[in-house]
């Protein structure tokens, strides 16, 4: 019978596409880290050899060869002997790619197991690059290549969906999104006695998600009960995503351990102890014995004689199973300063760039991702403090002005690396959005630089009156709308081309050894990407945009609770002031409002954006939706706080969203590429795939039919008096 105490181990890992050897050190170390805390099985995450994100490098043969060889390294390795491994990697079986587990032990395959349910929604494209494996329950033989038949012993291995034995109980692994479909893998496993089951994913960030995810992992077992692991990669491995680790282990529906979500550590082991006759007794429900012995489901058991709870430790009254604990979950406000600050460390580490530059408006878009840099240089110096090695390392490398000296605060930091720009124009811009500026780069101690863009922009518009001997003039000036929105434009690009100039130039200008160049952010946020509020090839334009799919609000709550959370009293200056872009001369009276210029609130942008990508409307029901939730006729419902409008101005307005979304979706397709954090991101990379030429939507049959719509609204609201 064995024992039934076992000792289990998952982890996140750092992954980084392509990086051969640094991943398998990864993998390697969290073996050596998982047997050390006495650990009888790991698990890590989905496709851990590769890095999730290496999109179409999944064609290349390379892949799959590489892949092999660091497999085979590892399995000659013997410190990570005695521990049966459950390791994440592509393989090219019979001509078709899959993405695998491979349960190895002591330097042995015991079973590779596709994946069955790829992920291919939102940012997944798994279906592009893997083929499912379509048989549940059954396997065949998979040839081994002769590096790894010599290590073997033989020619052949399982392939195929089947479950572990071991003396005392049985496991089974599922990858990622399997455990998200409605018949989960894990279901029929545990009907069929497997206790213990893994889950290896790459699952990314996004705002608000995790309470969705932990949900459904404990989910996994509250019903069947059992012991479910679930690994993650944690940090950016080359794309746009944010893998927010996680990795956990739950019995019977109760979370016993939980790994970070954000952080910086490369390798980060989750251990517990748990007890299998816990699962045993949770599983004694009549009504669930009943389903199990009735259940066509069974799986092919390959039997292994290495214990994972051998008897002795049943012996040691210092072992005990792991007590359950609260699931960690962070506010919106610090899942954002976390996720950007860790994701922009990795890309900045990675790149082998030497820092980064944000053009500062004085506007709480250009602030929010200034604080988020400074978030990064806060969580990079508690690393600093925790001696995480790998971290001090890289601030070593990346302080070259003080010759590797390590800085002591955040602020120290943060000037060696970053640097804010204030581009102004005598006219256009105030004094108040120079100060707040110019406060803000103190405050977070970045190398601050002011200047004003009048000679070039002057210089560039001279071209016209030039050439053309026309001289373009702004609206308050009685210019045309076509004239404001050059000279707007003009002066946008400008900014960006100076951007870019003083980012390549300014570490050799500041002295730093081997000089190198600046990354420059974005600032463009998720709402102004999707109304195209926004100078294409502007100081949008960046290289890394870590607001590009985060909507005005929650930015605004962001600077709001870092504020305080970071002690910086000057932030509280950006929240109160209008949002404007300053590229219209201010005048007694008139200044440039983005909400007036949009034609739109912020709230309703993101109501728009919510409701064309996650709930997938067109014009005509999305106005079907809002001529309700927006209703002038609900104005007086107690707790309704929605904005309120007549069917006529909610007509307009939706028609007026989609007309401004159609006219300016070109410009989606040239978005610097954003972290992303939002499920209605515009990405156009691969979020959101969508044309970008479109018929005149206001002669369109979908405007016709909101006007159909809105008559017969409009007669009954007049039969009841309204």
């Amino acid at each position: 019978m064995g024992g039934h105490l076992v000792t289990v181990a998952t982890c996140n890992l750092n992954q980084w596409v392509l990086d051969w050897e640094g991943n398998l050190n990864r993998i390697v170390e969290s073996i050596r880290i998982a047997k050390a805390a006495g650990a009888r099985l790991r698990v890590g995450p989905e496709l851990e050899i590769t890095g999730y994100s290496a999109l179409d490098h999944f064609h290349e043969l390379d892949v799959y060869t590489h892949s092999l060889e660091m497999l085979s390294i590892l399995l000659q390795d013997e410190s990570t002997h005695g521990i049966l491994l459950d390791i994440g990697m592509p393989i090219l079986h019979r001509n078709l790619r899959y993405n695998c587990r491979v349960i190895c032990l002591d330097g042995k395959i015991l079973l590779i197991r596709p994946k069955m349910w790829l992920a291919n929604d939102g940012n997944y494209r798994e279906m592009r690059h893997f083929t499912p494996w379509m048989r549940p329950r059954e396997t065949e033989l998979f040839h081994l290549p002769k590096m790894l038949a010599e290590l073997q012993g033989e020619t052949h291995v399982l392939f195929g969906d089947a479950v572990i034995s071991t003396p005392e109980t049985a496991f089974g692994a599922e990858t990622c999104e399997e455990l998200f479909t409605p018949k989960a893998p894990h279901i029929d496993m545990a009907l069929d006695g497997v206790e213990i089951i893994t889950n290896s994913s790459g699952s990314h960030f996004t705002l608000r998600k995790l309470d969705t995810r932990l949900q459904l992992i404990m989910e996994a077992t509250r019903k069947s009960g059992g012991v479910y692991l679930y690994a993650n990669q944690q940090g950016c491995d080359g794309e746009r995503l944010y893998f927010d680790g996680c990795a956990m282990i739950i019995v019977n529906g109760d979370i016993v351990a939980q790994g970070s979500q954000f952080g910086l550590k490369d390798v980060e082991v989750v251990t517990a102890t748990v007890d299998l006759e816990e699962v045993r007794s949770y599983r004694a429900a009549i009504s669930r014995g009943l389903q199990a012995a009735t259940s066509g489901a069974r799986y092919q058991r390959i039997q292994t004689p290495f214990e994972l709870a051998p008897e002795d430790d049943d012996a040691d009254i210092e072992k005990r199973p792991t007590l359950p604990m609260q699931p960690r979950m962070h506010p919106v406000e610090e899942e954002i300063a976390l996720s950007g600050g860790c994701y922009l460390w990795d890309y900045l580490r990675r790149s082998g760039t030497a820092g980064y530059l944000v053009p500062l408006s004085g506007g709480i878009d250009s602030c929010a991702t200034a604080v988020i840099v400074y978030s990064m240089c806060r969580i990079v110096m508690d690393a600093v403090k925790e001696e995480n090695q790998q971290v001090i390392e890289d601030v070593k490398r990346l302080c070259q002005y003080s010759q590797g000296v390590l800085p002591k605060t955040p602020q120290e930091l943060c000037n060696q690396i970053f640097t804010t720009i204030y581009m102004g124009m005598k006219k256009q811009s105030s004094r108040d959005t120079r100060q707040r500026a110019k406060d803000l780069a103190e405050a977070i101690g970045s190398h601050h630089v002011n200047l004003d863009i009048d000679e070039v922009y002057e210089a560039q518009k001279r071209l016209v009156v030039n050439t053309l001997n026309f001289e373009p003039r702004f609206k308050v000036e009685g210019g045309s709308n076509q004239e404001n929105l050059t000279l707007q434009c003009l002066q946008a690009r400008i900014r960006m081309v100076t951007a870019y100039e003083f980012g390549q130039i300014l570490p050799t200008a500041r002295g730093r050894p081997g000089g190198g160049s600046l990354l420059v952010l974005g600032s463009a946020n998720v709402g102004e990407s999707l109304r195209g509020y926004l100078t294409k090839y502007d100081c949008s334009s960046a290289d890394i945009n870590p607001i590009g799919s985060i909507d005005k609000a929650d930015l605004k709550r962001f600077i709001a609770w870092a504020e305080k959370a970071f002690d910086l009293p000057c932030l509280h200056e950006f929240l109160t002031a209008v949002p404007t872009a300053e590229l219209e001369p201010i005048t007694e009276n008139y200044v440039q409002s983005d909400e007036a210029d949009m034609g739109m609130t912020y709230e309703e942008l993101t109501t728009f954006g919510r409701l064309r990508k996650l709930n997938k409307l067109g014009p005509f029901a999305m106005f079907q939706r809002l001529v309700h939730d927006w209703s002038i006729d609900r104005k007086h419902v107690e707790g309704d706080t929605a904005p309120h409008y007549t069917p006529a101005q909610v007509a307009e307005k939706v028609k007026r969203f989609f007309h401004f979304y159609a006219i300016n979706r070109h410009k989606m397709t040239t978005l610097t590429p954003a972290l992303h954090c939002n499920d209605y991101s515009p990405d156009d990379n691969r979020f959101d795939l969508r044309p970008f030429l479109y018929p005149n939507f206001w002669k369109s049959w979908s405007f016709k039919r909101i006007d159909m719509e809105l008559k017969k609204i409009e007669k009954k609201r007049a039969s009841k008096g309204k």
